[in-house]
């Protein structure tokens, strides 16, 4: 088992950069806080919202969970952690952007595209929110390589999700009324590029383009 000292390490190092300071931002989130923007995003160790964005502490509230998945709107409350989160930062908070943050090379999105978790396991009823995704692939695109149809379930996803923000009637409404804004974001984690999705043209378009000392890979969407 490895040992829990660098990670403690690293709370010393936190620690130090933020509270070693009169003026700590802390000095003011200790009261509360206030982001602006919700994100959503993978639970995959490889993303970390925060650090994609250089956002210190209290510009983000974030929910994480396997494929950066929101339910469809449900009284029942089928999954209640994301639209609890969601209802928080929504009506409480008052955040004025949420967005979806997928990305490449995603477990959840491989075992949705692959049907390889148990039946009826936790996994896959979560995994299921994303269907409509799969089913787009294998409707259209089942001559495509793996890593292409991939790409595209992984893109998929995300738009299933920002579909399913908008039947949480406070959620519409506030889009509606142009409070609240929407976004579909992409990480390739293989050029360090960052892709959002463009409803007017139905497709993702680079945000951040890769780095010029590395090549750009063409990925249809």
């Amino acid at each position: 088992m490895r040992s829990v000292d660098p990670l403690l390490q690293g709370f010393r190092r936190f620690q130090a950069r933020y509270f070693g300071r009169r003026d700590s931002i802390f000095e003011a989130l200790r009261h509360g806080q206030k982001p602006a923007t919700l994100v959503i995003g993978c639970c995959d160790s490889r993303v970390h919202p925060a650090l994609l964005t250089g956002a210190e502490p209290g510009e983000l509230f974030v929910v994480r969970n396997v494929a950066n998945l929101v339910p469809p709107h449900d009284p029942d409350n089928a999954h209640a952690s994301v639209a609890a989160a969601l209802e928080f930062a929504v009506l409480s908070l008052g955040i004025e952007r949420i967005i979806v943050l997928g990305h490449s090379g995603c477990g959840g999105i491989r075992a949705l595209l692959t049907r390889c978790t148990a039946p009826g396991s936790a996994l896959t009823r979560w995994l299921d929110i994303a269907i409509p995704a799969r089913q787009f692939v294998e409707r259209h695109h089942a001559h495509e390589t793996e890593s292409v149809r991939l790409n595209l379930c992984e893109k998929g996803g995300i738009l299933v999700s920002l579909e399913n923000l908008l039947s949480y009637p406070w959620v519409r409404e506030r889009v509606e009324a142009r409070t609240l804004a929407l976004d579909g974001w992409y990480f390739d984690l293989q050029e360090g590029a960052l892709w959002g999705y463009d409803g007017e043209a139905r497709r993702f378009l680079p945000l951040v383009c890769p780095l010029p000392v590395r090549s750009a890979v063409s990925l249809r969407t």
